[in-house]
C-alpha cells in the first residue's frame, strides 16, 4: 500500500497557501524593483520587461539575461545560462512527484507553472507531515509569482529607491525561510546526511565550479544519499 495519500488541490487550501506566503512577498517586491530598475536601463522596452517577468517568472535566470542582452543576444549562451541556473526545479519536480502523479495531467503541470524555492519547501514539509494540501504550491505561487511582476512594474519608474536589495539585508530573507523549513523538516540520520553532504558538496561547487552551479550539485549530492539510502516502507 502506498504511503503517498492523494492530495487535495481545492480553493480553499489555494487561499491558505497565498495567505501563508505572502508576508514573505515584501522579499520578492523588492527584488522584483531592482530588477525592473535594471532591465530598463539595459534597454528592454516597457511591455518586454513585463512580458520577461510575467511569462519567465525566474529572478535569477532574468537578471543573468540581462548581463548577455544587447543589440546581438547570444541565443545559445542564453538557452544554457538559464537552463543551468533553473535545472534545480527537475529536481524539485522530482521530489514531488509521488504526490503529483495522483493528479490529472492538466492539474499537474499547471500547478507547477508557478512553482519556485519558497511554495516548494512549504508545500513539501506539509506533505511530509501528512497535509496533503498541494493548494499551498498553487496559492503561494500565485502570491509570489503577482507580487514579482507587482515589484517589476513598480521598479520601471521607482525601481531607484531599492536599486540594491541586498544593502538592507533583504537577500537574507529566502535563505532564512529556507533554512527555516529544512530545519521544521523530519529530522533521522539519512536525513541529516543528505543535508550535511548537500551543503558541503554545494559550497565546494560554490568555490571551485562556475557560478549558479552550486545549487544543482548540492541537490545532486543530497539526492544521491537518498538513492543509495532507502527508507524503510511504513
Amino acid at each position: 500500500m502506498s504511503q503517498y495519500v492523494a492530495p487535495s488541490l481545492s480553493v480553499r487550501g489555494t487561499w491558505e497557501g497565498f495567505w501563508r506566503l505572502l508576508p514573505l512577498c515584501f522579499f520578492v517586491t523588492a527584488f522584483g524593483l531592482a530588477y525592473g530598475l535594471a532591465a530598463v536601463q539595459t534597454g528592454l522596452s516597457q511591455v518586454e520587461t513585463v512580458a520577461m517577468s510575467m511569462l519567465v517568472f525566474a529572478g535569477t535566470a532574468q537578471f543573468a539575461a540581462l548581463d548577455l542582452w544587447g543589440m546581438q543576444v547570444p541565443i545559445l549562451p542564453l538557452l544554457v545560462t538559464t537552463f543551468a541556473i533553473n535545472a534545480r526545479h527537475l529536481l524539485m519536480g522530482a521530489s514531488l512527484y509521488p504526490w503529483l502523479r495522483q493528479l490529472p495531467v492538466y492539474r499537474r503541470y499547471g500547478v507547477l507553472l508557478v512553482m519556485s524555492d519558497a511554495n516548494w519547501a512549504m508545500t513539501l514539509n506539509e506533505l511530509h507531515s501528512g497535509r496533503n494540501n498541494l493548494g499551498l504550491l498553487l496559492g503561494g505561487g500565485i502570491a509570489l509569482w503577482f507580487t514579482w511582476l507587482c515589484g517589476t512594474v513598480l521598479g520601471m519608474y521607482f525601481g531607484s529607491a531599492i536599486a540594491r536589495p541586498e544593502v538592507f539585508g533583504l537577500d537574507m530573507v529566502l535563505g532564512c525561510f529556507m533554512l527555516s523549513m529544512a530545519l521544521g523538516g523530519r529530522k533521522n540520520a539519512r536525513m541529516l546526511t543528505a543535508w550535511v553532504i548537500a551543503g558541503l558538496s554545494a559550497l565546494a561547487a560554490y568555490w571551485w565550479l562556475p557560478p549558479n552551479t552550486h545549487v544543482v550539485v548540492g541537490a545532486i549530492c543530497g539526492g544521491l544519499v537518498g538513492v543509495f539510502w532507502l527508507e524503510r516502507p511504513r
